[in-house]
């Protein structure tokens, strides 16, 4: 088999979170908003979860909206796991230092796994899924959020015209996102049953955006691409980048607005109980008769 070519430095990601564990909290909004997201949808399903983990736990927002909501009383054991042991030290819980792309778990020993906007630093995001799917018993839950492809369109495209402008030649600076339409089947790759995906598109509006910047150094969430260019960004790219997302983006205000597109994903591990589609042809009524309505014939004749 094939490996999955290396995209991040998984070491340089951890010491980015390490950087940023202090204050994380600052500029937690968008973790914050994920985890309340999963939270709601927890509320949804009326079933106990005796085992859970949340992959990529950071500063623990989900167990924050969860000590809020009913459903904190269907999970009996929440385990935190992060690549930092700094985002994980200094509250109570069960907390465990770990690589999502490794995961610390056998097969079969969890009923519910949640992360939400730490698995697209992945290398293998199939990979990841499916050591989610195997850890998870029979008709285990997964609930992930992550950031899809149109996170940070504004500033990848002011960073790619000022480095061609000032420099004659570009260089990725802004990691790639997994497109939003590909979110189920990613799950569907990875084994999961009844999989589902929809989108929440956050425009997060700045003064400035050298203040989105600070944002993301806040956050753990520059760039540690692997091919990425090792010399420091020139302060006059970085200066023309500004200028240009100012010219190109600021609304009537002056404000400018940042996109992060959040993918929610939802599937379940498969169990027999599971639905299942029916097989072609299988229906025992028309569609026109369940409706009561006539059927139209298109012209077109049957094979």
């Amino acid at each position: 088999m094939t490996a999955s070519p290396l995209l991040f430095d998984r070491t340089l990601h951890r010491q980015r979170l390490d950087r940023a564990a202090p204050d994380y909290a600052s500029a937690d909004f968008l973790k914050a908003r994920a985890a309340q997201d999963v939270v709601m949808r927890l509320e949804t399903i009326l079933r106990r979860f005796p085992v859970a983990v949340d992959l990529g736990s950071r500063n623990g927002s989900f167990s924050k909206a969860l000590a809020d909501s009913d459903a904190a009383a269907n999970i009996d054991v929440l385990f935190e796991t992060d690549l930092s042991a700094k985002m994980l030290a200094g509250r109570p819980g069960l907390r465990v230092a770990a690589d999502e792309e490794r995961l610390p778990f056998g097969d079969d020993t969890l009923d519910l796994v949640v992360s939400t906007l730490a698995l697209h630093w992945t290398n293998d995001l199939v990979g990841a899924l499916i050591q989610v799917r195997r850890a998870l018993r029979p008709d285990g839950l997964f609930i992930g959020a992550m950031f899809g492809g149109a996170t940070l369109t504004e500033l990848r495209q002011c960073l790619l015209a000022a480095e061609a402008e000032v420099s004659d030649g570009a260089a990725m600076r802004v990691s790639p996102f997994a497109d939003a339409s590909d979110a189920a089947a990613l799950l569907q790759r990875a084994g999961f049953a009844l999989p589902v995906a929809d989108v929440d598109r956050v425009k997060v509006r700045y003064a400035h955006p050298i203040k989105l910047l600070q944002d993301l150094r806040a956050m753990g969430e520059t760039s540690v691409l692997l091919d990425r260019s090792k010399k420091p960004l020139p302060r006059k790219v970085l200066l023309r980048a500004l200028e240009l997302y100012v010219e190109r983006f600021a609304e009537a205000d002056g404000r400018v607005p940042a996109t992060f597109e959040i993918v929610a994903v939802t599937g379940w591990a498969p169990h027999d109980s599971q639905q299942k589609p029916l097989r072609p042809g299988s229906a025992k009524m028309r569609l026109a008769d369940a409706l009561g309505t006539t059927e139209q014939s298109t012209g077109e004749k049957p094979g």
